[in-house]
């Protein structure tokens, strides 16, 4: 499947990843490996390798997630 835009999914992971923080900011990074990695790389999110289930969302991958948020799922008025 080479016509599958990765930056597209990277955007909902990271948009996913900011709707259920926990524990000081922390969420579950139950998705696509490739994905975590990409988003790890832009500085979006903490190292997804490791023992922990779950990974932070950077200062810099906050306001991008909400941008993404928005821009992705809520309906124009």
């Amino acid at each position: 499947m080479d016509d599958i835009d990765t930056n597209c999914i990277d955007h909902v992971v990271l948009t996913l990843l900011h709707l259920k923080p926990h524990d000081d900011g922390r969420t579950w990074m139950s998705f696509d490996w490739d994905a975590m990695n990409h988003l790890h790389e832009k500085g979006f999110i903490t190292d997804p390798i490791g023992k922990a289930k779950s990974v932070m969302v950077t200062a810099a991958g906050q306001p991008r997630a909400e941008e993404l948020f928005h821009e992705l799922f809520t309906r124009a008025i």
